[in-house]
Protein backbone atom coordinates (compact mmCIF):
# COMPACT_ATOMS: atom_id res chain seq x y z
CA UNK A 1 0.00 0.00 0.00
CA UNK A 2 1.30 3.60 -0.90
CA UNK A 3 2.01 6.07 1.85
CA UNK A 4 1.02 9.51 0.64
CA UNK A 5 3.09 12.38 1.52
CA UNK A 6 2.38 15.74 2.16
CA UNK A 7 1.49 18.08 0.11
CA UNK A 8 3.55 21.26 -0.80
CA UNK A 9 2.29 24.66 -1.06
CA UNK A 10 3.35 28.13 -1.97
CA UNK A 11 3.37 31.16 -0.11
CA UNK A 12 2.23 34.33 -1.42
CA UNK A 13 4.81 36.21 0.77
CA UNK A 14 8.11 34.08 -1.58
CA UNK A 15 7.15 36.47 -4.41
CA UNK A 16 7.12 39.43 -2.75
CA UNK A 17 7.62 42.47 -4.09
CA UNK A 18 4.81 41.11 -6.50
CA UNK A 19 1.67 40.38 -5.17
CA UNK A 20 -0.79 38.04 -4.44
CA UNK A 21 -2.04 37.76 -7.82
CA UNK A 22 1.41 36.48 -8.96
CA UNK A 23 1.66 33.95 -6.39
CA UNK A 24 -0.99 31.65 -7.24
CA UNK A 25 0.30 32.25 -10.97
CA UNK A 26 3.42 31.08 -10.11
CA UNK A 27 2.38 28.54 -7.47
CA UNK A 28 0.20 26.97 -10.56
CA UNK A 29 2.39 27.22 -13.64
CA UNK A 30 5.16 25.47 -11.78
CA UNK A 31 3.22 23.06 -10.01
CA UNK A 32 2.63 23.53 -6.33
CA UNK A 33 -0.11 21.92 -5.01
CA UNK A 34 -1.61 24.81 -3.16
CA UNK A 35 -1.51 28.48 -1.63
CA UNK A 36 -0.82 30.00 1.83
CA UNK A 37 -2.49 33.24 1.28
CA UNK A 38 -0.27 36.13 3.32
CA UNK A 39 -2.72 38.70 4.17
CA UNK A 40 -0.31 42.17 3.78
CA UNK A 41 -0.33 45.92 2.48
CA UNK A 42 -1.42 44.12 -1.07
CA UNK A 43 -5.04 44.42 -1.25
CA UNK A 44 -6.09 41.53 -2.98
CA UNK A 45 -4.51 39.44 -0.12
CA UNK A 46 -7.10 41.26 2.13
CA UNK A 47 -10.07 40.50 -0.59
CA UNK A 48 -11.79 37.13 0.04
CA UNK A 49 -13.61 37.24 -3.35
CA UNK A 50 -10.57 38.52 -4.92
CA UNK A 51 -8.75 34.81 -3.53
CA UNK A 52 -11.33 32.68 -4.51
CA UNK A 53 -11.45 34.19 -8.19
CA UNK A 54 -7.92 33.62 -8.39
CA UNK A 55 -7.84 29.88 -6.50
CA UNK A 56 -10.39 29.51 -8.93
CA UNK A 57 -9.15 31.17 -12.35
CA UNK A 58 -5.71 28.63 -11.60
CA UNK A 59 -7.39 25.63 -10.82
CA UNK A 60 -5.44 25.57 -7.20
CA UNK A 61 -6.67 25.11 -3.48
CA UNK A 62 -5.98 28.16 -0.81
CA UNK A 63 -4.53 25.40 1.90
CA UNK A 64 -4.08 28.32 4.35
CA UNK A 65 -4.58 32.25 5.60
CA UNK A 66 -1.44 33.80 7.06
CA UNK A 67 -3.34 36.50 9.39
CA UNK A 68 -1.97 40.15 9.20
CA UNK A 69 0.39 40.22 12.37
CA UNK A 70 3.87 42.02 11.19
CA UNK A 71 4.51 45.46 11.75
CA UNK A 72 4.12 46.61 8.17
CA UNK A 73 0.23 45.09 8.45
CA UNK A 74 -0.57 46.64 11.69
CA UNK A 75 -3.50 48.82 10.04
CA UNK A 76 -4.83 45.80 7.76
CA UNK A 77 -8.48 45.01 8.42
CA UNK A 78 -8.50 47.77 11.32
CA UNK A 79 -6.01 47.80 14.50
CA UNK A 80 -7.62 45.12 16.98
CA UNK A 81 -5.44 42.25 17.03
CA UNK A 82 -8.75 39.98 17.50
CA UNK A 83 -10.57 41.23 14.86
CA UNK A 84 -7.62 40.53 12.29
CA UNK A 85 -7.93 37.10 13.50
CA UNK A 86 -11.61 36.57 13.14
CA UNK A 87 -11.12 37.90 9.91
CA UNK A 88 -8.31 35.55 9.02
CA UNK A 89 -11.15 32.69 10.24
CA UNK A 90 -13.92 34.04 8.21
CA UNK A 91 -11.38 34.02 5.08
CA UNK A 92 -10.45 30.47 5.88
CA UNK A 93 -13.48 28.81 6.06
CA UNK A 94 -15.42 31.37 2.91
CA UNK A 95 -12.11 30.02 0.81
CA UNK A 96 -11.98 26.18 1.69
CA UNK A 97 -8.60 26.75 4.22
CA UNK A 98 -8.42 24.98 7.01
CA UNK A 99 -5.87 26.50 9.01
CA UNK A 100 -4.80 29.92 10.06
CA UNK A 101 -1.22 31.18 10.74
CA UNK A 102 -0.64 33.35 13.78
CA UNK A 103 2.31 35.20 15.33
CA UNK A 104 2.39 35.51 18.95
CA UNK A 105 1.81 39.46 19.69
CA UNK A 106 4.62 41.77 20.37
CA UNK A 107 4.94 42.87 23.64
CA UNK A 108 3.65 45.96 23.55
CA UNK A 109 0.45 44.95 23.41
CA UNK A 110 -0.08 43.86 26.57
CA UNK A 111 -3.38 43.33 26.64
CA UNK A 112 -3.62 41.20 23.84
CA UNK A 113 -0.51 39.18 24.73
CA UNK A 114 -2.36 39.02 28.38
CA UNK A 115 -4.76 36.87 26.76
CA UNK A 116 -3.91 35.29 24.12
CA UNK A 117 -3.00 31.68 24.74
CA UNK A 118 -6.76 31.35 26.18
CA UNK A 119 -8.22 33.30 23.56
CA UNK A 120 -6.29 31.09 21.27
CA UNK A 121 -8.13 28.48 23.14
CA UNK A 122 -11.48 30.01 22.47
CA UNK A 123 -11.09 30.73 18.59
CA UNK A 124 -10.02 27.16 18.38
CA UNK A 125 -13.56 25.73 19.79
CA UNK A 126 -15.22 28.65 17.89
CA UNK A 127 -14.00 28.18 14.41
CA UNK A 128 -13.97 24.96 12.80
CA UNK A 129 -10.54 25.75 11.34
CA UNK A 130 -6.68 24.87 13.10
CA UNK A 131 -5.12 28.34 14.73
CA UNK A 132 -1.73 27.35 14.34
CA UNK A 133 0.46 29.64 16.18
CA UNK A 134 4.07 30.09 14.93
CA UNK A 135 7.26 29.74 16.39
CA UNK A 136 9.60 33.31 16.07
CA UNK A 137 12.75 34.37 17.77
CA UNK A 138 14.22 37.08 20.17
CA UNK A 139 15.31 40.18 18.18
CA UNK A 140 19.17 40.67 18.54
CA UNK A 141 21.62 43.56 17.98
CA UNK A 142 25.02 43.13 17.95
CA UNK A 143 25.35 40.92 21.91
CA UNK A 144 21.78 42.84 23.08
CA UNK A 145 19.26 40.47 23.02
CA UNK A 146 15.52 41.68 23.11
CA UNK A 147 12.48 39.78 24.01
CA UNK A 148 9.94 40.59 21.26
CA UNK A 149 6.86 38.32 21.88
CA UNK A 150 4.76 37.74 24.56
CA UNK A 151 3.73 35.75 26.12
CA UNK A 152 7.05 34.20 24.29
CA UNK A 153 8.45 33.03 20.99
CA UNK A 154 8.85 29.74 21.89
CA UNK A 155 5.60 27.60 21.51
CA UNK A 156 6.25 24.89 23.00
CA UNK A 157 5.87 25.78 26.88
CA UNK A 158 2.30 27.29 26.07
CA UNK A 159 -1.26 24.78 25.52
CA UNK A 160 -1.52 25.94 22.19
CA UNK A 161 -3.57 23.07 20.16
CA UNK A 162 -2.06 23.81 16.98
CA UNK A 163 1.71 25.19 15.95
CA UNK A 164 3.72 26.38 13.03
CA UNK A 165 6.87 25.56 12.20
CA UNK A 166 9.26 28.13 10.63
CA UNK A 167 13.04 26.67 10.14
CA UNK A 168 14.31 30.25 9.18
CA UNK A 169 12.99 31.46 12.52
CA UNK A 170 14.08 28.18 14.56
CA UNK A 171 17.43 29.32 12.83
CA UNK A 172 17.60 32.59 13.90
CA UNK A 173 16.25 31.68 17.13
CA UNK A 174 19.37 29.15 17.47
CA UNK A 175 17.12 26.31 18.45
CA UNK A 176 17.63 22.60 17.72
CA UNK A 177 14.64 22.52 15.25
CA UNK A 178 14.51 18.74 15.18
CA UNK A 179 14.03 18.92 18.78
CA UNK A 180 11.76 21.45 18.67
CA UNK A 181 9.22 19.26 16.44
CA UNK A 182 9.75 16.36 18.66
CA UNK A 183 8.55 18.33 21.58
CA UNK A 184 5.76 19.76 19.60
CA UNK A 185 4.82 16.31 19.24
CA UNK A 186 0.95 15.93 17.98
CA UNK A 187 0.47 19.91 18.55
CA UNK A 188 2.77 20.21 15.20
CA UNK A 189 0.00 20.90 12.66
CA UNK A 190 2.08 23.51 9.81
CA UNK A 191 5.49 23.85 8.13
CA UNK A 192 7.02 27.08 6.93
CA UNK A 193 9.35 25.84 4.48
CA UNK A 194 12.88 27.95 4.05
CA UNK A 195 16.31 27.86 5.45
CA UNK A 196 18.56 29.73 7.75
CA UNK A 197 22.22 30.25 8.47
CA UNK A 198 22.06 31.11 12.21
CA UNK A 199 22.14 35.00 11.11
CA UNK A 200 20.33 37.88 13.17
CA UNK A 201 18.39 38.42 10.28
CA UNK A 202 15.22 36.27 9.59
CA UNK A 203 16.73 35.06 6.23
CA UNK A 204 14.26 32.57 4.82
CA UNK A 205 16.44 30.71 2.14
CA UNK A 206 15.80 28.21 0.05
CA UNK A 207 15.69 24.94 1.45
CA UNK A 208 18.99 23.21 1.69
CA UNK A 209 21.06 26.66 1.51
CA UNK A 210 21.31 27.37 4.94
CA UNK A 211 22.51 24.88 8.21
CA UNK A 212 18.90 23.81 9.36
CA UNK A 213 19.37 20.38 7.83
CA UNK A 214 16.30 20.50 6.20
CA UNK A 215 16.72 17.37 4.59
CA UNK A 216 16.72 15.23 7.59
CA UNK A 217 14.10 17.51 9.05
CA UNK A 218 11.14 16.93 6.38
CA UNK A 219 12.76 12.77 6.38
CA UNK A 220 12.02 13.13 9.84
CA UNK A 221 7.94 14.21 9.37
CA UNK A 222 7.95 11.88 6.42
CA UNK A 223 8.70 8.98 8.70
CA UNK A 224 6.56 10.25 11.70
CA UNK A 225 3.77 10.41 9.16
CA UNK A 226 3.37 14.15 9.13
CA UNK A 227 0.23 15.08 7.59
CA UNK A 228 -0.40 18.54 7.99
CA UNK A 229 0.41 21.32 5.67
CA UNK A 230 4.27 22.15 4.15
CA UNK A 231 4.36 26.25 2.71
CA UNK A 232 7.56 27.15 0.93
CA UNK A 233 8.22 30.36 2.40
CA UNK A 234 11.53 32.30 1.04
CA UNK A 235 12.98 35.45 0.18
CA UNK A 236 13.27 35.54 -3.34
CA UNK A 237 13.25 39.59 -3.59
CA UNK A 238 17.77 39.47 -4.68
CA UNK A 239 16.86 36.00 -7.13
CA UNK A 240 18.99 35.68 -10.31
CA UNK A 241 15.50 33.68 -10.85
CA UNK A 242 12.62 33.48 -9.41
CA UNK A 243 11.03 30.35 -10.71
CA UNK A 244 14.43 28.60 -10.90
CA UNK A 245 14.55 28.82 -7.06
CA UNK A 246 10.83 27.95 -6.31
CA UNK A 247 11.10 25.09 -8.62
CA UNK A 248 14.24 24.31 -6.44
CA UNK A 249 12.60 24.39 -3.17
CA UNK A 250 9.52 22.42 -4.81
CA UNK A 251 11.78 19.82 -5.90
CA UNK A 252 14.01 19.43 -2.70
CA UNK A 253 10.40 19.08 -0.76
CA UNK A 254 8.79 16.45 -2.23
CA UNK A 255 12.10 14.66 -2.77
CA UNK A 256 12.86 14.62 1.67
CA UNK A 257 9.03 14.05 2.25
CA UNK A 258 9.03 10.74 0.47
CA UNK A 259 8.64 8.16 2.93
CA UNK A 260 11.55 5.81 3.65
CA UNK A 261 11.03 1.93 1.74
CA UNK A 262 10.36 -0.41 3.99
Amino acid sequence: MSVSQPRVSLSTSSVYPDGTAAGFATAARLGYDGVEVMVGLDEVSADTTAIKALAQAHDIPVVSIHAPCLLVTQRVWGTDPWGKIHRSAEMALDVGADTVVVHPPFRWQREYARGFVEGIARLEDEYDVAFAVENMYPWRSGKREFQAYAPGWDPVPFEYENVTVDFSHSATSRIDSMQLIDDLGDRLRHIHLADGSGSIKDEHLIPGRGTQGCDRLLGHLADRGFTGHVVVEVNTRKADDRDADLLEALAYARLHLAPTPV
